[in-house]
């Protein structure tokens, strides 16, 4: 499960006074100030036959690296469906990381494709809430790997990538999260999120009901880089690589590439003048009170195809 964590709560902006054509060695602190901790609901459930978690935090200041991040205790977190299921998620006091599970029985898993789902979340007095759909999702059919010749440095000859195949399923507005991972850890960068709208990259682009192109399907491979910065192969051999087609909501997909927009950025001193500034990421959750506390977070309810294969 996905710990997309939505710590830009409040980045507080700086001004550039003057660009002044001179070298200087003077060291420039800037104060970004504090905010008050928000709760963070991260709820991106599916119905695969596992322990599913919802995991509550507070945010942190932007530049306040302090882990582990504060877990929430104490709440009541709840699922229920349009056909009148309820899922009671438990919190998990053991940990502090504000984790709160639903196992199923063996066998079952949570819920089916096309059912509504609302979310619950009662803390310290206030209710919050949001809703998801689970969609449909296609099958993987297969993983190839091949040789890159134009990757790389000239000096590395054996650089490998790996190369998913599946077929969107016909009708338009079908979005999807393509999830990998590699010898068993997720590939969570940012640079490694990989979502499609039917089987391109954006709506509007009338790729529908055929297989992903070419750029979703190479999405799959870990974006690492040597010490000099120069890309390296995605694959050695005896590598396992594990795909997974979550089925997302338009919000999701959309949410998605707000994530993709605000933390995969070049750095430097053309972020001040090239980038959009950083800022809150959308949230489907609201607090019941119009009056009450802020809330960020997101809920999505997925189906899920999967399929793993071994790279020799």
């Amino acid at each position: 499960m996905l710990f997309i964590r939505t710590y830009i709560y409040t980045f507080c902006s700086f001004m550039i006074a003057a660009v002044l054509l001179v070298a200087c060695d003077d060291i420039i602190e800037v104060d970004t100030g504090t905010s008050e901790p928000v709760l963070n609901i991260d709820a991106w459930v599916n119905d695969k036959e596992e322990t599913q978690v919802i995991t509550l935090t507070f945010t942190q200041d932007y530049f306040d690296n302090t882990s582990p991040v504060p877990g929430v205790r104490g709440a009541s977190v709840t699922l229920t469906d349009d056909q009148g299921g309820v899922y009671i998620f438990q919190e998990d006091t053991a940990s502090d990381d504000g984790s709160y599970r639903w196992r199923p029985d063996p066998g079952m898993s949570l819920g089916r494709t096309g059912t509504s789902y609302t979310l619950t979340v009662e803390y310290n007095g206030e209710t919050f809430v949001a809703s998801s759909k689970m969609g449909r999702v296609p099958a993987v059919d297969s993983i190839t790997f091949s040789k890159q010749d134009d990757m790389g440095p000239p000096s590395n000859e054996d650089f490998y990538q790996a190369e998913f195949w599946a077929k969107d399923i016909a009708g338009t507005g079908d979005t999807y999260w393509i999830r990998t991972y590699k010898n068993g850890s997720l590939l969570n960068k940012a640079s490694e999120i990989n979502i499609a709208y039917d089987a391109a990259q954006s709506a509007g682009s009338e790729f529908d009901g055929v297989t992903f192109i070419t750029p979703i399907r190479k999405g799959i491979n870990a974006n690492d880089e040597d010490e000099d910065g120069e890309p390296v192969s995605s694959l050695d051999p005896g590598d396992s690589v594990y795909v997974e087609i979550h089925s997302i909501t338009l919000a999701s997909f959309n949410y998605l590439n707000e994530v993709i927009d605000q933390t995969d950025r070049n750095g430097g001193l053309s972020e001040l003048f090239t980038s959009t500034p950083l800022t809150n990421v959308s949230t489907n959750m609201v607090n019941l009170n119009a009056n009450g506390s802020p809330v960020v977070g997101f809920f999505n309810v997925a189906s899920v195809s999967g399929l793993g294969r071994k790279f020799r």
